[in-house]
């Protein structure tokens, strides 16, 4: 009768443990979920741009590295390759009006005015161009391209006075 006893105390504890570890297992997994997502779901690490989306209409993707609220804009260029940029201008960045929209096949900086093809977009460095995100900087598959947490955090001096409306 005393084994029992103690086979019984056994389980009790062992369970005890148990739900400990799986509570445990749970505060854990929770956390990571609310660090990697955002409100909309989207992972907040690193900016994901799936190629589905992709057209020859410019698709801009909002990110925030820290409070600092940053665009990236991806379009499909005439020779089928996807080209990227951050949404602002290499001059006209401090400015705050240093961004793009499209006005039909060309983008328009909102403070200078400069207009250039969409197929510059990503392959001219310098001047008043939006500022490239080159292959180096992004790694890509059949499915998405992955621009890193640490390569938008390294760039968002280039949005600290951007005020696009």
């Amino acid at each position: 009768m005393g084994k029992s006893k103690l086979s019984v105390k056994n389980v009790h504890k062992t369970k005890k443990t148990v739900f400990v570890a799986a509570g445990i297992i749970a505060v854990v997994i929770t956390g990571f979920i609310f660090t990697k997502f955002n409100s909309k779901g989207n992972v907040q690490e690193d900016l994901i741009i799936l190629k589905s989306e992709i057209s020859d209409n410019v698709k801009f993707y909002s990110y925030k590295s820290g409070k600092t609220n940053m665009e990236v804009m991806a379009v499909r260029a005439s020779d089928g390759t996807i080209r990227t940029a951050f949404n602002t201008c290499q001059i006209c960045y401090d400015s705050g009006r240093g961004y793009y929209k499209q006005e039909g096949d060309k983008l328009v900086c909102q403070n200078c005015g400069n207009r250039f093809s969409l197929d510059q977009l990503e392959k001219l460095k310098g001047g008043c161009n939006p500022v490239p995100i080159t292959k180096e900087y992004k790694t890509e598959d059949d499915e998405v391209i992955v621009i890193s947490q640490a390569f938008m955090d390294a760039n968002k001096g280039l949005f600290g006075n951007w005020n696009k409306q």
